[in-house]
């Protein structure tokens, strides 16, 4: 049996994730922004060569723009290449960058890229408003994710007992 996917789930698919960004921040606030890319870039991310761990937004004279986040280059390259961890322009409306400038002007706020994905062909990357965890909030966290898997299995021997 295959499973028929909508033409908006062909769309939006996912190209890369940043896990650890949410073991390592609260995520207070997420937004949607465009990413200027060379053709080279976008060929790679196509391949899925594209890495957010350890990447950062900031926002400078009135503009955001992405750091580390690594796209290895594309496997049928010619005589175009780009440099893998340049720094990226994000596209965002004005009034977002405003807000963006604000939050991240707090103590300890950061702006983090969340996931990378195709939407309507176009590559755009989430982008959070973010503030460090402690080590004790981290630990906490992993102890509510073992409560949740363990209740989850409790629950399927439950339904599965009944059938």
């Amino acid at each position: 049996m295959t499973i028929q996917r909508s033409e908006r789930e062909l769309a939006q698919t996912n190209i890369a994730e940043n896990r650890k960004a949410f073991h390592d921040y609260h995520i207070l606030d997420t937004y949607e922004a465009g990413v200027a890319l060379l053709g080279t870039e976008v060929k790679a991310i196509r391949e899925g060569r594209v890495n957010l761990r350890d990447s950062y937004a900031s926002v400078n004279r009135g503009e955001v723009f992405l750091h580390n986040v690594n796209i290895s280059p594309y496997s049928h390259r010619g005589y175009a290449d780009h440099e893998p961890l340049r720094q990226r322009k994000l596209l965002l409306h004005r009034n977002e960058i405003l807000k963006l400038t604000g939050k991240v002007a707090e103590k300890g706020m950061t702006l983090v890229p969340l996931r990378m994905y195709f939407k309507d062909g176009r590559v755009k990357v989430a982008i959070g408003v973010a503030k460090g965890k402690k080590e004790y909030d981290k630990r906490e966290t992993i102890k509510q994710r073992e409560v949740d898997r363990e209740t989850r299995a409790v629950m399927k021997t439950k339904r599965e007992s009944r059938d």
